[in-house]
């Protein structure tokens, strides 16, 4: 790698983690840069120009710009399945990336054919029991969701929650992010105690995990919180939550 790839490396991965942080503007301006650079003395097909689409699109679609997002993603898929093949685990995650646009938009039955294109690769290529393959049936299940087929939902959530709960570790982030799912679509069905319970399993994890003031932990604490009302729990909600917190 030359000191101008390395240049380009750091500026690529400066970028993804402005996009992380939700600093679009710094994100754009040093993705733009990275990608005019490449544009100029990369080949057109060279992976390297791949990871800046991904990175640009990201940036598009944490500010909610989906079309100019999909025609970013679209980029790096060509170069994907070209330099790749059809049948690569970063190739099924471009997939999986287009059908989260598509279901931030609303287009429900694009999202799961992406989803499942994303799905058959990692099946095939990684198994059933590969942590992928497990964010894959979390996918699906809430496109269901979102669709109102709380069956078909649940059925993929607990798919997902079987995989997880197998191959990560005790406690992980995305085990809580699946319970969360499951109980989610408890709450759609109205169940709140049982959504209530859900949540619980979810909040005792991320907040050993991540901490009490992490995004997340506290995105499921407000969703506790309305379950709580809407279960009609007596017990004062901060109760509730220290013996949730505690195991109890």
């Amino acid at each position: 790698m030359t000191a101008q790839d390395k240049r380009d490396a750091a500026r690529n991965k400066r970028g993804a983690a402005d996009v992380d942080q939700g600093d679009n503007k710094n994100a754009r301006k040093r993705l733009e840069k990275a990608f005019d650079i490449q544009e100029k003395v990369l080949d057109a097909d060279d992976p390297s120009a791949a990871a800046t689409y991904h990175n640009k699109a990201g940036v598009y679609y944490n500010q909610g710009e989906y079309d100019k997002a999909l025609v970013w993603y679209e980029k790096a898929l060509a170069i994907d399945e070209k330099v790749l093949g059809k049948e690569h685990p970063d190739t099924a995650a471009t997939y999986n990336n287009m059908g989260d646009v598509y279901r931030a938009q609303g287009d429900l039955k694009e999202a799961l054919e992406w989803f499942g294109k994303a799905l058959a690769i990692y099946e095939k290529v990684l198994g059933k029991e590969h942590p992928n393959t497990a964010a894959a049936y979390g996918n699906i299940g809430k496109v269901y969701q979102a669709q109102g087929d709380s069956k078909n939902a649940l059925e993929w959530h607990e798919k997902a929650l079987a995989v997880f709960e197998k191959v990560l570790p005790p406690e992980h982030p995305d085990t809580a992010t699946t319970y969360n799912n499951i109980a989610g679509v408890y709450y759609t069905q109205g169940d709140f105690t049982t959504a209530l319970e859900w949540i619980g399993k979810a909040l005792r994890i991320d907040h050993k995990v991540l901490g009490p003031n992490h995004p997340h932990y506290l995105q499921i604490l407000g969703n506790a919180a309305y379950a709580h009302e809407r279960a009609g729990r007596a017990e004062p909600f901060e109760s509730w939550l220290e013996k949730t917190l505690a195991g109890e």
